[in-house]
């Protein structure tokens, strides 16, 4: 079985915020930036054929889950919900330090 990743435009901006937080520290950084995109890319990949694997999100519901993703020292959250046999909508993305995005 596939599934198709889909973003919210809130998911979306979660992107480029991240992106834009990285070239804020050091406007010189591309290359990190780049590879935090690609680690994201690659994790959500797993999402199209296992996402029931990822831990939930909050107890009774067991569709709304999340993906933690690896990089440097903290690594990102995706939060995600399964909609149905063929679709994952990807809700948020935040950076494992920030404010919670439940």
């Amino acid at each position: 079985m596939s599934f198709t990743v889909r973003f919210t435009e809130e998911a979306e901006a979660d992107l480029l915020r991240l992106y834009d937080f990285i070239l804020a520290r050091d406007a010189t950084d591309w290359a990190v930036a780049e590879r935090a995109l690609e680690a994201i890319r690659d994790a959500m990949l797993s999402l199209e054929r296992s996402p029931f694997s990822y831990r939930k999100a909050m107890d009774g519901n067991p569709f709304l889950r999340e993906l933690v993703i690896p990089f440097g020292a903290a690594g990102y959250v995706a939060l995600f919900e399964i909609d149905d046999a063929q679709t994952v909508t990807i809700l948020a993305v935040r950076q494992q330090r920030e404010d919670d995005y439940h």
